[in-house]
């Protein structure tokens, strides 16, 4: 375990440097959409980067050295085998992509490893900040900081829904966009707040460290929860996850909490239909 743990830490903290290198020669301080730079995917709102699949490139050059018998699953050039069996690295390039197209300091570089479907380390780098937060399964989580200092991360101990600072996403469809408004419509008066912050991954990191109470979102793929669940779980959250093999398609809701408000704040989200798949 650990030394998958720190192959995921070592290529992770690689791609953030790739990524925090190509954004000013790539981006002008605007989001360059009309020069090639960027590319549309399942939406013309769902964009791509050069950068992205760059990254991805660099992830997946590093494990074919490091670990060249393994499965990989990336966000933008997918997987030759659907299987879970064994070992699979989940990789995600650059999770808030929209946030790095514009400038706003808060995308990550996420890489898991999966053993039969099951995370059991991974890395989330916060390119901006330049935090490394990592775990293994059954080791706790951990975030690393510029100066080389790493803190253990637990959750917040909120036991009160109603204190609950809440992150969330949105996909983008406009058909799950509807229904994930009205959602929030209805968990906005039974929350301290919400705030969407535009990567999963941090969010899920974010539930980890403290710095926010609970996260759910629709339609997440296992590259944007793979290492950010695990990392929110080792941690002391309470998680519910898509199946390892799901798609964004499907719509499956992924939920992150502090353990003191888990029941109640399922509750909260079984009532207002948050728990429902939104397929899309």
């Amino acid at each position: 375990m650990d030394a998958l743990h720190e192959v995921a830490v070592r290529v992770a903290t690689r791609a953030a440097e790739h990524v925090r290198l190509r954004r000013p020669q790539v981006f002008d301080g605007t989001s360059n959409e009309g020069d090639g730079a960027v590319q549309s995917k399942s939406t013309p709102t769902d964009p791509v980067t050069v950068v992205d699949t760059e990254t991805e490139r660099v992830l997946r050059e590093m494990l074919a050295q490091l670990r060249p018998e393994d499965a990989i699953l990336g966000e933008e050039e997918g997987s030759e085998d659907d299987s879970l069996d064994g070992v699979r690295w989940v990789l995600d390039p650059i999770d808030g992509t929209v946030n790095f197209m514009y400038g706003i300091p808060a995308y990550a570089v996420s890489v898991a490893v999966q053993i039969d479907g099951v995370s059991v380390a991974g890395a989330v780098v916060d390119v901006a900040r330049e935090l490394v937060y990592s775990a293994a399964l059954g080791r706790g989580a951990t975030v690393q900081r510029t100066d080389g200092t790493r803190e253990h991360l637990a959750c917040s101990g909120v036991t009160d829904v109603s204190m609950t600072l809440l992150a969330t996403g949105f996909g983008y469809g406009s058909r799950r966009r509807a229904v994930q408004g009205a959602i929030i419509s209805e968990l906005l008066p039974q929350v301290r707040d919400i705030r969407r912050i535009g990567s999963a991954a941090l969010d899920l990191c974010m539930v980890a460290s403290g710095a926010v109470d609970a996260h759910f979102e629709h339609g997440l793929s296992p590259w944007d929860w793979a290492a950010g669940a695990l990392i929110a779980a080792e941690a002391g959250a309470v998680v519910r996850l898509p199946a390892a093999n799901s798609t964004s398609a499907q719509g499956a809701a992924t939920v992150a909490m502090a353990p003191g408000i888990s029941d109640d704040f399922l509750a909260v989200l079984r009532s207002a239909g948050a728990l429902d798949p939104i397929p899309g």
